[in-house]
């Protein structure tokens, strides 16, 4: 039976936020997907969004994919920065709601990977449980200490190794300073877009989401 995601607003802190949501049954987990930079043309149509997501489902989550502020049919302007994460920290709400007790995974693509663990540091600090965090070619020039990690949260990064947007020796070296445990993941002969390794991607992340 073919299983297609729903169109849907939510109740956003700027307006109603446009989204995609897929209900299975007997879910493992709920995933929250953070697309990749607006102002550059990212929405959550996102071939590496979309991979994520189809990922997830396959591994038997529940999941939303959602505009933010000021893109597609998404109320307000774009922020990048709080703004975006308030966008997906209201997701997050909605989600949480409607499935109570139910785990959350958060997975982000570049720009969304800062926004998703921006996210997942404000979710742990309000007491909320989670399960992982997936940062993919993650914007993390951005993290700041207004928008810290979270501290337990089961971590993973991806990296591509010829990412032409985010400076890979940058992630390397962020990666080092850490000292949260945390798992790295190198992506060779590949850009930021993941144009030709999208099976890898969903290969790496596939086995985190289904253990």
């Amino acid at each position: 039976m073919l299983i297609r995601e729903n169109p849907l607003m939510l109740d956003g802190p700027v307006g109603q936020l446009e989204a995609l949501y897929l209900e299975v049954p007997d879910a493992r987990g709920i995933a929250l997907l953070c697309h990749p930079n607006p102002v550059q043309g990212g929405t959550m149509l996102n071939k590496v969004i979309s991979t994520l997501q189809r990922t997830a489902r396959d591994a038997g989550f529940i999941t939303l994919r959602f505009n933010y502020r000021g893109t597609g049919s998404s109320a307000g302007t774009h922020d990048m920065g709080s703004g975006e994460v308030d966008d997906a920290q209201a997701a997050a709400n909605w989600l949480r709601i409607k499935h109570p007790g139910v785990p959350l995974t958060l997975l982000g693509f570049s720009f969304g990977g800062f926004v998703a663990a921006a996210l997942a540091g404000r979710l742990e600090r309000s007491g909320a449980a989670l399960s992982h965090l997936f940062m993919c070619a993650p914007a993390v020039m951005r993290l700041s200490a207004e928008h810290a990690l979270p501290a337990q949260v089961p971590m993973t990064v991806i990296q591509p190794e010829a990412d032409e947007v985010v400076e890979p020796q940058a992630v390397y070296d962020w990666s080092e300073q850490l000292s949260r445990p945390h798992e790295l993941l190198k992506v060779a002969e590949c850009g930021h877009f993941f144009h030709g390794k999208l099976t890898d991607l969903k290969d790496l992340v596939l086995p985190r989401l289904a253990s």
